[in-house]
């Protein structure tokens, strides 16, 4: 992972999908007063800096606890302990940086849908996500920013605000897009 690789042979180290060439994550489980970090979290984190991974800190015992509780009931436990979010989600926050990938929002009358997609990938990719219909007969996207979308309550709001923009073959997506494709196939 930390091995300097020249260019001329990242191609062929790819296909043998090696898996120290892997991005890897330490979780650290460990009890209800050790959450803000202790000497052995310390030793994991500073390995984990020299092989250029991510640590995340939980408590198996809280995160037991918190997917027994319902919604309302989570937002007072997590408050009592101080927290912002569960576990969990920084588990997944922190794998979705070690592989490169972000999310985008589609919105309908129906359905909201979240999308996994690669950092660094254009409009018409995104679309491909969802069928590859999207991508071979992309048109344009109408995207809204996630903090316009809130910002304006909906995406009526969003548009009103003048927030809505229409993106070509050669957008680059951004974390939280609320996307609609045009396309025709």
């Amino acid at each position: 992972r930390t091995f300097p690789i020249p260019e001329e042979h990242r191609q062929a180290i790819a296909e043998m999908f090696l898996l120290t060439a892997k991005p890897v994550m330490y979780v650290a489980n460990v009890d209800e007063s050790g959450l803000g970090g202790n000497a052995f979290v310390d030793k994991v984190r500073a390995h984990a800096l020299t092989d250029g991974a991510e640590v995340v800190v939980v408590c198996a015992a809280i995160e037991a606890e918190i997917a027994q509780l319902d919604e309302a009931d989570k937002k007072a436990f997590l408050d009592d302990l101080k927290l912002k979010e569960p576990g969990l989600n920084r588990v997944i926050l922190a794998g979705y940086r070690l592989l490169g990938l972000q999310t985008y929002f589609t919105v309908g009358p129906k359905e909201t849908r979240a999308w996994t997609i690669h950092v660094g990938d254009t409009a018409p990719q995104a679309a491909g996500v969802i069928h590859t219909d999207f991508e071979k007969g992309f048109i344009r996207a109408e995207v809204i920013a996630y903090p316009d979308y809130i910002a304006g309550k909906g995406e009526q709001g969003a548009k009103e605000a003048g927030r809505l923009r229409l993106e070509g073959k050669e957008y680059v997506m951004h974390e939280g897009d609320v996307v609609h494709f045009r396309f025709n196939v």
